[in-house]
């Protein structure tokens, strides 16, 4: 069992098609189909249902996912190890982070790369849902959401900045310059809201069922970007944190009435793996510059 085949058995199990994991592993597919051949013959057991074009994970392939993504991320972290080690200020860090904190993840990088130019930056964008699962399977070092402290112990998570829940309208729009709005009067607007994967939207639709209110929805969208670029034409208006108008200067953020309308911005880390110092210097770095988002 070699290190190269679990990653071949761990993208050809994401994707569940050995032609487009061939594609993203820039092999052919009669390698990857050979090495997982190889890893099935090695353990003596089929890791793959091979149903006429079509490939399904067997019992015994959903167990050994687990472990092969632990072990791929044990010897990432062994290189990693050493690396430190020898003070070297170079490897990778991957970021998750929902639309929210774009403008936070920004400023942070930016510094990051200024005084780390040696370290490789790959960032992802996605729901809390969606980066929930990502780093529990270590697919990303850390994740920057709205997601709740409790309910995680797997994860270490760090406070940021406290964020409200807003009704997001264009600077032309007639409640443009209102300070705050009662989620009542909102039912009056037609809204293009996030999905329910979005933290966001779990948190609106429970204020929702408390006051018993239902909303004019007219459209929803899982990419915060769109809900923004709908918001722009004056057309729609949309509900999000107020820190979600990265690069959108004309759009006006008024936050909603109420005790449970503020989320706190979080960090998380997985608890179970190596702190890695390229983690931990991007770590120092964002907390730093949540500092004035603190103070705002």
């Amino acid at each position: 069992m070699e290190l190269r085949q679990l990653k071949y058995f761990v993208r050809a199990a994401e994707l569940l098609n050995f032609t487009q994991a061939a594609e993203d592993l820039f092999i052919t597919q009669s390698t990857l189909s050979h090495q997982i051949k190889e890893l099935e013959n090695s353990l003596d057991t089929l890791l793959f249902d091979r149903i006429a074009k079509r490939v399904r994970l067997t019992e015994a392939g959903e167990v050994m996912l687990q472990y092969a993504r632990k072990t791929i991320q044990q010897a990432e972290e062994s290189r990693q190890v050493l690396l430190d080690l020898n003070n070297m200020k170079s490897g990778k860090i991957i970021i998750g982070s929902t639309y929210g904190l774009q403008e936070l993840l920004m400023e942070s990088i930016v510094e990051y790369n200024e005084k780390y130019p040696d370290i490789e930056i790959q960032i992802i964008y996605g729901s809390t849902t969606d980066l929930l699962q990502k780093i529990l399977d270590y697919e990303i070092d850390c994740m920057l959401s709205f997601m709740p402290e409790s309910g995680h112990n797997e994860l270490m998570i760090n406070k940021l900045f406290s964020a409200h829940l807003s009704l997001i309208v264009h600077q032309s729009h007639s409640w443009a310059k209102l300070k705050k709005v009662a989620l009542e009067k909102v039912t009056a607007l037609p809204l293009a809201l996030p999905s329910q994967s979005y933290s966001i939207r779990n948190l609106l639709d429970k204020l929702l069922d408390d006051k018993g209110i239902q909303l004019h929805t007219k459209m929803e969208i899982n990419d915060i970007h769109s809900l923004l670029q709908l918001a722009n034409t004056n057309k729609w208006s949309t509900i999000l944190m107020h820190t979600s108008l990265f690069d959108f200067k004309e759009l006006k953020a008024i936050p909603l009435e109420g005790k449970n309308t503020v989320r706190e911005a979080t960090l998380a880390i997985s608890k179970g793996i190596y702190h890695k110092k390229s983690l931990v210097l991007f770590q120092e770095i964002l907390l730093k510059k949540s500092e004035v988002y603190r103070n705002e």
